[in-house]
């Protein structure tokens, strides 16, 4: 599996299937942004607006390609752009490499560790040679540094003189990178790229996962040597390099297996140029079918293996010695992968594997979840909330397993379910919160660690003995053997519900809107449009969607079109800025804004409040910010709303109404009726939130009864 990329580094610099040193660079709308320092949408307006503009030579309609020395020599010749940026001259070397972009980036990196390790000898040699003696002794002197650091057997190969002749000017500047940001930062920055413009190829461990895994793996003490055998880009082995670092202690000895030749050898760059006090082994192989290591004892095993393969070996592989706890079925690639990290561990060291929730419950792999348990081998099932790595929509688990010592525990499992924590509430779909998933797993696991057993936290956490588990289905999933926080909290808490139930039930009957006085007929108001007052100046239109988070600041929290249809507090965030490029501003919230959905909404429009002032504005929402001296942000909000307005300013070629707010009317009143109609319009407001905080009321107290009723906590009478 491959893991962790810059986030945000989308396809926007590619070169065509065939690549040749006579095809040409290409460019997307997105490159040329980064390219003048704009947003993407000055791109399209330069492409609506000027003639010249270069046509597109490749791509799609929807995402066109440019061929990159016309875009460049049109950017000059506007004045828009003086220089390409460096780490973009060399993003652009790499990806137009005749070898195609992995070659180009083992080579890059090969000599990036150059200029890491040797400095003083990097720059003799690039200063005393031209290029074609440049690349005629480079080949020897990589060879020296990388068996140096990477030792025998490593992957990085292929650096001869005849592959480096085509690239001296990429050796070059490569080079200047290194003296510009550091060798390791320009190697994270090429990779990360590399990575974000092959996203079907790769699969990635997110950094949250990673670090949790590395801080579960250290609970019983530093790791001194770490394996992965299913490395990818090398996340995990990272992770445990920074964790060690971060706890004082060295990094020791990182060993990596992938079966993806270009990707090992990129994953073996990254980690010597990354954890540069770390010996460093990384090989390339299939790990089940050609273990690089099968004589080694690892104090830790991290991995994040392929999920739900068929083709693993079930065949050829019926009698290896792995399989100390059953031979695993041929749906069950996963608990090959699990027997494999035992295989290589020491006595009482500690594996965590990240795996799909299936592998807790399939009836395939029961005998052996029974085995693992039996002999303590199994040690806890911790679920993440969805989200926390791909596929996103999955709630994946990590298993933590320990390799029993002559003197194996008590068979007992610890079950920690991070999903309520995360979000605030069990069953809640705000982004998790993934500092409170670190917190309860690593509380967890280290208490239960020393202790052999937990104190009981309903929905959270529970240390069960392993024989209540060896039933028919040896079913381990978390969520199986807690019990809901509810009903844990017995009358006394459904008592404190149904007192907060009963009274929002009488604030709603109290705001309860009366019926206004009968008029003769519809009002004949003369009217205007938004797009009319925004024309003269009453009010200023913005659109939401654009921003990036700044680079080591604190970011606002986004606005997402959910939470305005939803009356919810902002729960989207930010895209990271660009590695290179200037951050973009978002749309940032103000008291008395007004917020439309244009995409699927329906009649809806919320006035901000202090609550949600300073959040970005999201994508597909339009801010309507009003001049307090000629409209009322409420009176505003209400009539938008109106269900004839929204029909007559939305467009229905599509199963997705959108709505062009320009349109949208409202009536010429002067500023007293307007207040008028807006503080009604505000009581209303106030009226839909109680009738939504009822709902979710009821539903709570209904819940609880049910589970109270069900585990005996509450009684019919």
């Amino acid at each position: 599996m491959a893991d962790n990329a810059s986030p945000d580094n989308a396809t926007d610099i590619r070169t065509a299937p065939t690549r040749t040193q006579d095809r040409p660079t290409e460019v997307t709308a997105a490159g040329i942004a980064r390219l003048a320092g704009v947003g993407r949408a000055a791109v399209s307006n330069w492409r609506r607006r000027h003639a010249d503009f270069p046509k597109p030579v490749g791509g799609t309609e929807t995402s066109p390609a440019f061929a990159l020395r016309d875009i460049e020599q049109w950017l000059r010749d506007q004045g828009k752009l003086a220089e390409v940026p460096l780490r973009e001259r060399v993003w652009q070397q790499l990806v137009g490499h005749p070898a195609g972009a992995a070659a180009a980036l083992r080579q890059a990196g090969a000599v990036l560790l150059l200029a890491h390790d040797r400095p003083a000898a990097w720059q003799q040699l690039r200063a005393a040679a031209d290029d074609a003696e440049l690349t005629g002794v480079l080949p020897a002197v990589l060879d020296a540094v990388l068996a140096a650091r990477l030792g025998p057997g490593h992957p990085v190969r292929g650096l001869t003189r005849e592959a480096l002749g085509p690239s001296a000017a990429l050796v070059r500047a490569t080079g200047d990178l290194a003296a510009a940001d550091g060798a390791a930062a320009a190697y994270d920055f090429l990779l990360g790229r590399h990575l974000d413009a092959n996203p079907r190829q790769y699969t990635l461990t997110p950094p949250g996962p990673a670090a949790l895994m590395a801080e579960l793996a250290a609970v019983a003490g530093p790791s001194g040597t770490v394996l992965d055998p299913a490395c990818g880009a090398g996340a995990l082995l990272a992770a445990a390099g920074e964790s060690a670092a971060g706890e004082g202690d060295a990094p020791g000895t990182l060993y990596g297996q992938e079966a993806d030749a270009d990707l090992a050898a990129l994953t073996a760059l990254r980690l010597a140029l990354g954890v540069p006090d770390a010996q460093v082994r990384v090989r390339a192989a299939d790990t089940l079918r050609a273990d690089a290591f099968p004589d080694l004892a690892a104090d830790a095993v991290l991995v994040h293996p392929p999920f739900n393969e068929r083709n693993w070996g079930h065949d050829e592989l019926a009698y290896d010695p792995r399989w100390e706890y059953g031979f695993p079925a041929r749906t069950e690639s996963e608990l090959a992968w699990v027997q494999h990290a035992l295989a290589r561990l020491r006595a009482g060291g500690t594996a965590v594997l990240l795996m799909p929730p299936a592998a807790a419950s399939r009836r395939s792999g029961r005998r052996i979840r029974a085995d693992l348990l039996r002999r303590g081998a199994l040690r806890a099932v911790i679920a993440l909330p969805a989200g926390a790595a791909p596929p996103n929509g999955v709630p994946l688990h990590l298993w933590v397993l320990r390799k029993p010592g002559t003197t194996p525990p008590a068979p007992q499992l610890l079950v920690v379910d991070t999903a309520g924590p995360a979000t605030g509430a069990p069953g809640g779909r705000d982004k998790p919160d993934w500092q409170s998933v670190r917190t309860t797993a690593v509380e967890a696991w280290r208490a239960f660690d020393r202790d052999g057993g937990i104190e009981e936290q309903p929905g959270v956490r529970r240390s069960l003995a392993a024989i209540d588990l060896l039933d028919d289905d040896v079913d381990l999933a978390p969520a199986r053997h807690l019990p809901p926080p509810a009903a844990a909290g017995g009358p006394a808490e459904l008592a404190r519900v149904r007192e907060r139930l009963t009274t929002t039930l009488a604030r709603t009957t109290a705001l309860t809107p009366r019926p206004g006085a009968a008029a003769a007929g519809p009002a004949r108001w003369p009217l205007t449009t938004v797009g009319e007052l925004a024309r003269a100046g009453a009010l200023v239109l913005r659109a939401g969607g654009a921003g990036t988070a700044p680079a080591g600041g604190a970011a606002p929290a986004v606005l997402t079109d959910h939470d305005v249809i939803g009356g919810g507090a902002p729960t989207g965030a930010l895209p990271e800025a660009p590695a290179s490029g200037p951050a973009e501003e978002p749309v940032l919230l103000q008291a008395g804004d007004v917020v439309v959905p244009v995409l699927g909404g329906g009649a809806v429009a919320r006035v901000a409040d202090d609550s949600t002032a300073g959040a970005a504005l999201g994508r597909n929402l339009t801010l309507l910010r009003p001049d307090p001296a000629a409209l009322d942000p409420w009176f505003l909000a209400g009539f938008l709303r109106g269900t004839a307005n929204n029909r007559q300013a939305s467009s229905y070629a599509s199963t997705a109404t959108r709505l062009d707010v320009r349109r949208l009317q409202l009536p010429r009143l002067p500023l007293a009726d307007q207040r008028r109609y807006g503080q009604r319009f505000r009581d209303l407001a106030a009226f839909e939130e109680a009738l939504r905080l009822t709902a979710r009321l009821g539903e709570q107290l209904v819940q609880g009864l049910h589970d109270g009723l069900t585990d005996g906590s509450v009684t019919p009478d």
